[in-house]
């Protein structure tokens, strides 16, 4: 099982970086270079221009590799179709407002309306099948004894989980390498947590895509050759809740997700706090963005925001396995 579980490691992350010296230039020539806002870090600029939609090769690297693996190991069954799903949905409403930044000059891409529409039908259709399959719809609570049966209430749930990561792990997506990190270490998490489980096609699944982050972490490391792009950060955000769902782990994802779910509150106490009292908490939200204007280096905001990632992960495992 180890053997497998490296290979899978492996293939995904030579996919993407063998492809990557070849997908980058052609960004580079289609000239889908990132749009830097002006409200931003004044430091960023400078990244303007540099090839984005890089979460292209994100996504194919985990379809190649879960397919060819849970073909040779295992038998493709619901679980991996519905992350695949998840992930190839995510993935293509990201494009899309990837694609009306650059391609029609429309720097805020779909607006929030279009983009919400389109995160609750994958969600919707992500319940309906696990609904039709019997699926259970009750929740456990970790550390205690406690579980409660969501009913029908459960897809409301699913909606909210699927939508809200897909847009925390589009927040944390600000600085070079600062995603990638943090989702390689929260995939490798559930992937030790659905190994426990004997659920090999969700392992493969989160094994591959470890791999293929870390691949493309290769070449968005700073200073960054590339960036992903929504069409990478809402299929990361997308399949990690997928996954804490098929495992039956829905709230330890936001113990293993803790840096995704600490952006999201950044900016959400950064905007109540505004609107109410007219004084910010931060310099700037997301939480990434405080710390940079606070005078730390880029790296360090980032290298910082893994080791606690790790931390996360690391009491997120310990609870669900040996608690």
């Amino acid at each position: 099982m180890e053997r497998i579980i490296l290979f899978a490691i492996i293939m995904a992350f030579l996919i993407t970086v063998l492809l990557s010296p070849l997908f980058i230039p052609f960004l580079r020539r289609l000239k889908f270079g990132q749009s830097i806002r002006d409200e931003g870090p004044k430091s960023h600029q400078k990244k303007s221009g540099t090839p984005t939609m890089g979460g292209i090769l994100i996504v194919i690297s985990i379809i190649i590799t879960t397919l060819v693996m849970t073909a040779k190991y295992s038998e493709p069954g619901m679980d991996t179709y519905l992350l695949l799903f998840v992930l190839l949905g995510y993935g293509l409403l990201g494009f899309l407002d990837d694609f009306i930044k650059i391609a029609m000059k429309r720097n805020l891409g779909l607006t929030s309306k279009q983009k919400l529409i389109g995160q609750i039908i994958i969600a919707v259709v992500f319940y309906v099948v696990l609904k039709i399959n019997g699926f259970s719809t009750i929740i456990s609570i970790p550390l205690t004894d406690f579980s409660i049966d969501l009913g029908w209430g459960y897809a409301l749930f699913i909606i909210f989980w699927l939508v809200g990561f897909s847009n925390a792990t589009n927040l944390t997506d600000g600085l070079d390498g600062l995603l990638s990190g943090t989702a390689a270490i929260a995939f490798g998490a559930f992937a030790i947590l659905a190994w426990s489980l004997e659920m090999l096609d969700v392992t493969l699944f989160a094994v591959a895509v470890m791999g293929a982050v870390l691949g493309f972490l290769v070449f968005n490391a700073y200073p960054a050759k590339v960036f992903m792009g929504d069409t990478g950060s809402l299929a990361l955000g997308g399949a990690l809740a997928a996954i804490a769902i098929l495992t039956k782990m829905e709230i330890i994802l936001l113990l293993i997700g803790g840096m995704f779910v600490l952006e999201t509150l950044s900016v959400i106490l950064q905007v109540a706090s505004f609107k109410t009292t007219g004084k910010r908490i931060f310099k700037m939200s997301p939480l990434h963005h405080h710390y940079e204007l606070s005078g730390w280096s880029e790296w360090r905001v980032v290298v910082t925001f893994w080791t606690v990632g790790v931390l996360f992960a690391v009491l997120g495992i310990y609870i669900e396995v040996w608690m």
